[in-house]
């Protein structure tokens, strides 16, 4: 698959490189970040380097992910967040993305989901039928992203998803070519009106 960098006026999508090492490792070492992925836990300089120089050209050599580090337009500043769309395989794939805790509450991932679906969906990008998006019940700010982006969220699947040998209950939603990419159903009444993540719930 052919690298592409993507970008606007506020943020630009790019690959991590070796810079990056010391800001996604102090990234992934936030309780949030950790809570709410599967990243390793404790979340060593080592699991980055082996991010950047192995998980992400391996992804883009064999065609099965494309992921970018989000950063802030015209500067050459630390990185923000990641983001990438996983599973590529027969005109679909998964999008999964993170903020740093520096970057919190801008809306940069909003802004870097926006470009990666373009990607995603245009005849000379990935040309993908479907987009699918999932995280663990209770991840608001996740599912925010998801639904200001026209994801329609499915229901609610047991024991879904699996971070360091526990299984979650997960939400999971879908994003086809040619559905709007604006809400199409209301924002949940239970969602906290901070709008902050609640707990991953285990399956018991």
């Amino acid at each position: 698959m052919k690298i592409v960098e993507l970008g606007d006026a506020v943020v630009s999508l790019t690959l991590p490189v070796d810079a990056d090492v010391p800001a996604i490792t102090r990234a992934c070492q936030d309780p949030e970040v950790a809570r709410w992925t599967t990243v390793p836990d404790p979340y060593r300089t080592e699991h980055a380097e082996a991010f950047v120089r192995a998980t992400v050209p391996t992804g883009w050599a064999d065609g099965t992910s494309a992921t970018w580090a989000i950063r802030e337009s015209g500067t050459e500043h630390r990185i923000s967040g990641m983001i990438g769309l996983h599973e590529i395989s027969v005109g679909s794939g998964e999008i999964g993305y993170w903020v740093a805790p520096w970057a919190r509450g801008r809306g940069l991932v909003g802004r870097a989901a926006g470009l990666v679906l373009d990607h995603a969906f245009a005849p000379d990008g990935l040309a993908l039928d479907r987009v699918s998006w999932s995280a663990f019940v209770g991840n608001w700010p996740s599912r925010r992203v998801a639904w200001r982006a026209g994801f329609r969220v499915e229901g609610t699947v047991r024991g879904h998803a699996t971070a360091r040998g526990v299984r979650y209950d997960a939400w999971i939603g879908t994003l086809l070519r040619d559905d709007p990419r604006v809400p199409v159903e209301p924002w949940p009444a239970e969602a906290p009106v901070d709008g902050r993540a609640g707990a991953p719930r285990p399956l018991c």
